[in-house]
C-alpha cells in the first residue's frame, strides 16, 4: 500500500480540494501482461440513487472482471519502454525515464493481489497546482483499488513549465508527443511487473488533467477502454477533438454555469464541445452535470465504498471488446449512478441541492 509520508519530503500539502484548486499558481512481480477479464474478481460493485434516462436495478450485464468473448478483439501490443529496461516498480512513488527526462508517478495497487488476478489499469491526471499525492489522497484512491481490484497510475506533471496538464498543448506538437511517451513508457513497465487486464485500460483527468485525457485519446486511444473527463474537455484555445482509432465510452460531467477558472476557461464550454465530438463521431456519452462550480463532484452515495463510487464503477463496466457505441448503460443508468446523469448529449438533469465543497480555482 503507498502511504502519503512516501513523499513527505517533498513539501507535499493535502489541503487541496480535488477539483477546487484546479487553476491554483503556477507487491510483487507477476507474470507479463494478458488479455481477458480478471479470473475471480467481483462485478463491479455500486449502491445508491438512479440516473435519468431510464434506470436499471441490475448489475451490468458486461464489465472488465467478466471472461471476454472468444471473438473479442485486443489492444494493440504496446510500444516498448524508450529507455531499454523498465526499472522496478513497487506501490508507492515510482520514477521512470532516462537522458535528463525521468518522470514520477504514484502507482497504487491492492495489498493482496491474488496470483491469478487481473488488474484493470486506470490512469489519473491531476489538476492545475495539484499533484500525484493530492489525487490519491482526495480521490481516497488506495480505498478504490482495494475494493475494486485494479491498479492505479497517477502522473506527475513535470515541473519546467507554469502550466502543467495540458502543458504546451496550445501550440507544442514535440511536447504532446513527451507526455504520451510518458504515458506509453508507465503502461508498458506496468504491465511487464504486474499481472494486468489489457482489455481494461482507462484514462480519467481533473480540470486540466481532463484536458489532457482527451488529447491522450486522440493519439492512444487504440489502448483505452474508456475515458472520464471531469471539469476538462476539448476546444477553444485547447486542442480540438482529433478522433481516435476505437470508439470508447466516455463520461463527461461538469459543475454547471459557474464552472470555470477566473473567466479565462469555460468548463461548461468545453465540455459540451468535447461531447458533440464525441457523439458525432460515434462514442457513447454519459452526461453529468453537478452544478457546484469548478469543485468536486457530490458523488457520494449512501453505502457506497468510496466518495467516487460512480466513477470506478463507469471506468469498471466498459471492457475493450465493446462494440462502437455500445455500453451496459446504454437502455439506462444503474443505480449506482446520480440522478444528475443521463445517457447521451444534452440529458442530464443538473443537479439541485446544498453543495458541500468551495468551489472556485
Amino acid at each position: 500500500m503507498y502511504h502519503a509520508a512516501a513523499v513527505a519530503s517533498k513539501g507535499v500539502h493535502i489541503g487541496l480540494l480535488l477539483l477546487g484548486a484546479a487553476c491554483g499558481s503556477t507487491v510483487s512481480s507477476a507474470p507479463d501482461d494478458h488479455d481477458g477479464g480478471s479470473a475471480g474478481a467481483p462485478s463491479t460493485p455500486g449502491s445508491g440513487g438512479g440516473g435519468q434516462g431510464g434506470n436499471v436495478t441490475t448489475p451490468a450485464a458486461t464489465s472488465c472482471f467478466d471472461v471476454a468473448p472468444s471473438d473479442a478483439p485486443s489492444p494493440p501490443a504496446l510500444k516498448p519502454f524508450s529507455a531499454g529496461a523498465c526499472p522496478q516498480l513497487a506501490a508507492g512513488l515510482n520514477q521512470i525515464g532516462a537522458d535528463g527526462d525521468v518522470r514520477e508517478f504514484l502507482l497504487a495497487v491492492p495489498d493482496d493481489i491474488g496470483p491469478d488476478e487481473q488488474l484493470p489499469v486506470v490512469f489519473l491526471w491531476h489538476w492545475l497546482g495539484g499533484d500525484a499525492t493530492d489525487f490519491y489522497e482526495r480521490g481516497d484512491v488506495q480505498t478504490a483499488v482495494e475494493h475494486y481490484r485494479f491498479a492505479a497510475v497517477i502522473p506527475e506533471a513535470k515541473d519546467d513549465l507554469q502550466f502543467k496538464w495540458p502543458v504546451e498543448i496550445i501550440q507544442s506538437s514535440a511536447r504532446i508527443e513527451q507526455e504520451v511517451r510518458f504515458f506509453d513508457d508507465m503502461l508498458s513497465c506496468v504491465a511487464e511487473q504486474f499481472h494486468v487486464n489489457r482489455s481494461c485500460v482507462s484514462s480519467i483527468g481533473v480540470s486540466a488533467g481532463a484536458l489532457w485525457t482527451p488529447i491522450l485519446a486522440g493519439r492512444r486511444g487504440a489502448y483505452l477502454s474508456s475515458i472520464v473527463s471531469l471539469s476538462g474537455g476539448s476546444g477553444g484555445f485547447i486542442q480540438s477533438w482529433q478522433g481516435s482509432e476505437k470508439k470508447m465510452p466516455a463520461m463527461v460531467l461538469w459543475g454547471g454555469p459557474d464552472d470555470n477558472c477566473f473567466g479565462v476557461m469555460d468548463f461548461v464550454e468545453t465540455s459540451q464541445t468535447l461531447e458533440a465530438a464525441l457523439t458525432d463521431d460515434g462514442h457513447f456519452v454519459v452526461e453529468c452535470v453537478h452544478n457546484c462550480g469548478h469543485a468536486p463532484p457530490p458523488f457520494a452515495q449512501p453505502g457506497a465504498a468510496t466518495d467516487f463510487a460512480p466513477m470506478w464503477d463507469f471506468v469498471l463496466a466498459h471492457p475493450y471488446w465493446l462494440a462502437p457505441g455500445e455500453s451496459p448503460f446504454v437502455d439506462g443508468l444503474p443505480d449506482q449512478m446520480p440522478d444528475w446523469c443521463a445517457v447521451g448529449m444534452g440529458s442530464a438533469v443538473p443537479r439541485e441541492g446544498e453543495c458541500f465543497e468551495d468551489p472556485g480555482c
